[in-house]
Parts: structure tokens; C-alpha cells; sequence
């Protein structure tokens, strides 16, 4: 399929309610809709990089200079026969991980619509649904988390993760902990902690939590082993994940015993399969993070989260966990058993909503080859 056409589309879309974690607090939130066309058919992906550069470098600013500037020009004008021939084409970029996972899963999305084969077929899913939690923000205080961990659970959430940071960490957690003995439980610091100050996370270790997400830095690979020996807990590596040699140095050398997978993180779904693949082989579990992704990366991640070692419930939620309105026309809700169904339909299998692009929508660019 020759590429013959790329929009970008910088979308700011308001969230439902404000969501904070250990670098910030945001209302809003803002990513790079990608549109790439070929054959007469329209493909579409979510660059998941937001305004600020808190979780990542790469922001939607970032994203659209190295897309406009250097990507869709090799992009344009070039004969794909499968996704899987795209990362080779871009190895002359170094880094900017998410702007090229947006491309590539525009690509997917069209291959899809071209053979009439869904994400998940494409992928090798193996289920129809699946498991999904919800992440909370830091709240105002532990009782107002209580309160609002509550109101997830009244919704259908079967798991829960909290977001912590220095000082606003033990406390909260064993609030949640007491007040809901039973549920599955985890904890999220967004490399808040150094090697050091993590020595506050140990009563974490008594709680029953299902993990502790990234707490120290994001190169810490070799500290983040050294934590792991401190805790019967497994530590999960996020954004130290950036590509399926990364993961494989982090399972080498121990530096955790869940991975969470974020194909926008390591550079598209492609780089994603092959990280599941390697945990798989090594018994290692993984599960979806999530980037609160428009329909579009939402549809992205389900059909990534059907594959088989995806153990654990991811952070994907319903539609309306994060916007009273979607650009898509397709809204995921939740099942009775905490389970969003995978779409079927060719490709993402979503549909765009113009009129909500168009209102969402800051910028946009038409590149042509």
C-alpha cells in the first residue's frame, strides 16, 4: 500500500474530572491524531504524547515538528505490504518513540481495512473481552481517595490503582486498603522515588498489592533490581520499558517481575507484540497501560490487551471514565464482570466522529507525497 496522504490532527480534548499524578495535575488533555491515507482507504492512529513532558520527553509539540519534519516525509510516497515493515523504514530517527507509534498504528488500521482482518486477528488475540481496572488520580486526602475508590467499585471496577507520590503514598494506600480488604489493589509512583527516599514504601509490602509501578527513575534499571530484593511485592517497570531490548535487560538482571506494556511507550504495537512475546517465554506477566487515549487508542489497546499474557487487567476503562464526548462515534462501556469487549470490525475497528474532530481539533496539517 503506497502512502499518499498524512494528516495530523492536535486534538485538546477536557477531561470528565482533573487527573494527578506525581508530575502534575491536568484538565485537559492533548495528542496527535494521525490520518494516512492509500489506495482510497483512510487509516488512523492516536500519537499519545500529551502538552507537558512529564511521563515522557516527546510532547504533542515534539511530536508534530518530528512527524511533519522528518517521519511522514520517508512515510509518503512509500509501499508498506504489512505494519511490520515500518520500523526498519525509520531507524535513520532516533527516539520520538510515541510520534512514530502513531503512524504505525494508523497503519495497522489501514492494512486492517484493506484485508478485512480486526486488530486483534492481526495481533494473534485470543479474547473476545478483557479484563480492565481503573487508575486514580491523587486525591485531596485519603478519605476523599476512600470516597472515590468507592465510586469505581459501585461503577464495576474489579481492580483498582492509585497513584502516589513522597508523602502521599503509605497513608493513602492503607486507607484504600482497609476500607476495601479484598479487592485487587496496586500502586503507581511515576518515578517519584530515588533509590533512597523508596525505603518509605516498605509498608507497602503488607498490603496484598497485586504490584508497586515504577517508583524510581526511568533509567534506573540496575536500582530498581536492588529495590526489587527489598520487597515481596513485585515491582512493574513502566516507563523504563522502551523497547524489547530494554525489557529484556530488565528481566536479565531482575529489575522486575511485571511489565506494563504501552505501545505508544515503545515505539507502536509492533515493538509491543514482541515485548508480550518475551515475557510470555519467560513467564513474566504483563498487562495495558493507559495514556487516557481518545476511542481511538482505547480500540488500539484492547485488541493489544487480548493477547495471552496479558495477565493482569489493564488501565483502558470505559469511554466515560474520561470524556463526556469521544472522537469516536464508538463509546466502550464496561461489562457487569469488569471487562470491555475487543472491537471486531476491520482494522481499529472505530469509526471517526468529524463533527467532534473538528471541535477538538487546535491544529492540523495535510502532507502529501
Amino acid at each position: 500500500m503506497k502512502i499518499d496522504q498524512i494528516t495530523l490532527y492536535h486534538l485538546r480534548m477536557p477531561l470528565v474530572s482533573h487527573f494527578e499524578t506525581s508530575f502534575g495535575r491536568s484538565y485537559n488533555r492533548d495528542c496527535i491524531l494521525v490520518e494516512i491515507a492509500a489506495d482510497g482507504l483512510t487509516g488512523y492512529g492516536e500519537d499519545v504524547a500529551d502538552r507537558d513532558p512529564g511521563y515522557s520527553y516527546e510532547t504533542a509539540g515534539t511530536s508534530w515538528h518530528i512527524i511533519e519534519e522528518f517521519l511522514a516525509p520517508l512515510m509518503l510516497g512509500m509501499d508498506f505490504a504489512s505494519p511490520v515493515d515500518f520500523h526498519p523504514q525509520f531507524e535513520q530517527v532516533r527516539g520520538h518513540l510515541m510520534a512514530k507509534a502513531g503512524l504505525e498504528m494508523a497503519l495497522w488500521d489501514l492494512v486492517g481495512k484493506a484485508t478485512g482482518l480486526s486488530l486483534r486477528q492481526m495481533l494473534g488475540g485470543v479474547h473476545e473481552r478483557v479484563a480492565v481496572g481503573v487508575s486514580v488520580g491523587i486525591q485531596d486526602s485519603p478519605e476523599t481517595l476512600v470516597k472515590t475508590v468507592e465510586g469505581y467499585l459501585n461503577q464495576g471496577y474489579g481492580r483498582i490503582k492509585i497513584k502516589i507520590k513522597p508523602g502521599r503514598d503509605v497513608a493513602e494506600t492503607q486507607a484504600v486498603r482497609s476500607a476495601f480488604p479484598d479487592i485487587r489493589l496496586q500502586v503507581d509512583a511515576n518515578s517519584a522515588y530515588s533509590l533512597e527516599s523508596a525505603a518509605a514504601l516498605h509498608p507497602l509490602d503488607h498490603l496484598n498489592l497485586l504490584l508497586i509501578e515504577q517508583p524510581l527513575f526511568e533509567d534506573d534499571l540496575w536500582d530498581h533490581r536492588q529495590l526489587q530484593t527489598q520487597f515481596t511485592t513485585p515491582i512493574c517497570l513502566d516507563e523504563s520499558i522502551i523497547s524489547p531490548r530494554h525489557a529484556r535487560q530488565a528481566l536479565d538482571m531482575g529489575a522486575c517481575r511485571v511489565i506494563n506494556i504501552k505501545a505508544g511507550r515503545v515505539g507502536g504495537l509492533g515493538h509491543a507484540l514482541a515485548i508480550h512475546n518475551l515475557c510470555q517465554d519467560r513467564g513474566v506477566p504483563v498487562w495495558c497501560g493507559g495514556m487516557l487515549e481518545t476511542g481511538v487508542g482505547r480500540a488500539s489497546n484492547l485488541a493489544l490487551a487480548s493477547l495471552p499474557n496479558f495477565k493482569l487487567p489493564g488501565d483502558i476503562s470505559a469511554s466515560d471514565r474520561y470524556y463526556v464526548q469521544d472522537i469516536t462515534h464508538e463509546r466502550f462501556a464496561l461489562n457487569s464482570d469488569s471487562t470491555i469487549d475487543v472491537p471486531t470490525g476491520p482494522g481499529l475497528g472505530v469509526t471517526v466522529d468529524t463533527d467532534a474532530l473538528k471541535k477538538f481539533t487546535v491544529k492540523m496539517i495535510t502532507l502529501r507525497a
